[in-house]
């Protein structure tokens, strides 16, 4: 098999939640502890961070990741979904995991993980803990795809575990309130391990503290920390480096060496040091392009207020979505004086850039459909002047298109 064959095959034959919805969502974790014990439970030979939350993850882990690489140490990272390569997924200190080990594990695996009906996710999971434990990683930070109680990833016993945030998202899996979905991303907390919650927020408070006394867990709210300089360019970064900032304390002080030097390089070269896409990202200075990954309710709420922040004259926004998002709700939050490019990404989720349009007139709205991200990107490029800027956004495989 080449490399691309095997991208093929996980990409074609397996359920991908990123791609299929609903389909891929798996009730239990039998799957992926039936994939470790085969592989010899490589989930116990590296030590860990778990990350889960609606916004802010992958922001976190890769702090956290270019800190601790700055400290000296061998860091796995498992992120998703990725933006350009899949190999994005699985990294140690910023190098991601070669065409040659994908093609190999894959080759040696996929016969028995056919007969276990493993789903894309299971299958990348096993992969990331494999290489990682090959690899005598010393700790992997290790974001949740979707949720925490049932995700695959939740077969770790970590250091510590960090919840971001919790947003509304995924609804139709994780619940339609704050509550409900806290319960889920909850269930990352362990027995006698510290949990960091990124925000104190009201509907999920009694929640995490009573599923952290019932697993004698230290329950950690950031305070404001020193400032420090990030190469992250959002305003909704703060929150995340706090969150990273009170964990990087947190190991302290259970005895990892950190140093304040390591933690100033490694936030200030979180980019250069994990290869961080699609954050708050400028693609080109003249025209002026943005763009961000952010897609629920807060992470456009987010994009918006730091639009706000932005001087142009006119705001041309290129924008596609998925179709199990509530739709209603990021439409009214978007600004009514911006030129739209209504546009669907190339996967099976994207919602019709024509219905997208029908449903942004609801919220007065207005702009063009195109057939594809890049027709909506080269049309706002051909009406920008000097003075403007585009924004991508709305989905995370819109911005992965643009990039």
């Amino acid at each position: 098999m080449t490399y691309q064959e095997t991208l093929d095959y996980l990409f074609g034959r397996l359920p991908m939640y990123q791609r299929e919805g609903e389909a891929a969502y798996k009730a239990n974790i039998d799957n992926i502890i039936a994939a470790s014990k085969y592989l010899g439970n490589p989930h116990v030979k590296f030590k860990s961070i778990h990350i889960a939350g609606t916004n802010g993850k992958g922001s976190t882990a890769h702090m956290l990741a270019s800190i601790l690489q700055e400290s000296g140490y061998k860091v796995g990272l498992y992120t998703s979904p990725h933006l350009k390569d899949f190999r994005e997924r699985i990294k140690i200190n910023g190098e991601m995991i070669t065409e040659k080990e994908v093609i190999h594990f894959v080759k040696r695996s996929k016969t028995i993980f056919e007969e276990m009906e493993l789903s894309f996710f299971e299958f990348t999971v096993a992969m990331a803990f494999d290489y990682f434990a090959k690899q005598k990683v010393d700790i992997a930070i290790i974001e949740t795809g979707l949720g925490g109680r049932l995700d695959s990833t939740n077969i770790i016993n970590p250091e510590l575990s960090v919840i971001t945030n919790i947003g509304i998202d995924h609804t139709y899996l994780l619940g339609n309130t704050l509550e409900k979905i806290a319960v889920e991303k909850g269930g990352i907390i362990k027995k006698n391990r510290p949990v960091i919650i990124g925000r104190k927020q009201k509907e999920t408070f009694d929640i995490f503290n009573n599923i952290a006394q019932k697993n004698n867990a230290e329950l950690i709210y950031p305070t404001e920390n020193k400032h420090y300089q990030t190469d992250l360019k959002g305003i909704y970064q703060k929150e995340n480096t706090n969150t990273c900032l009170t964990t990087i304390h947190a190991l302290k002080n259970m005895g990892w060496k950190i140093p304040e030097q390591s933690i100033e390089k490694g936030l200030a070269n979180t980019i250069k040091n994990t290869s961080l896409l699609g954050r708050w990202q400028t693609l080109n200075k003249t025209p002026h392009i943005i763009c961000d990954t952010g897609h629920n309710e807060d992470g456009i709420k987010q994009i918006c207020r730091q639009l706000k922040k932005i001087k142009y004259k006119q705001l041309h926004f290129v924008f596609g979505t998925v179709n199990d998002k509530n739709i209603k709700r990021i439409l009214a939050l978007l600004p009514k004086d911006a030129r739209y490019y209504f546009c669907k990404a190339d996967i099976a989720r994207a919602m019709n850039a024509e219905e997208l349009k029908q449903q942004a007139a609801k919220h007065q709205l207005k702009g063009e459909v195109f057939t594809s991200v890049y027709k909506a990107v080269q049309q706002a490029k051909k009406e920008t002047k000097t003075e403007d800027l585009i924004f991508v956004g709305g989905s995370t495989f819109v911005v992965a298109e643009v990039i």
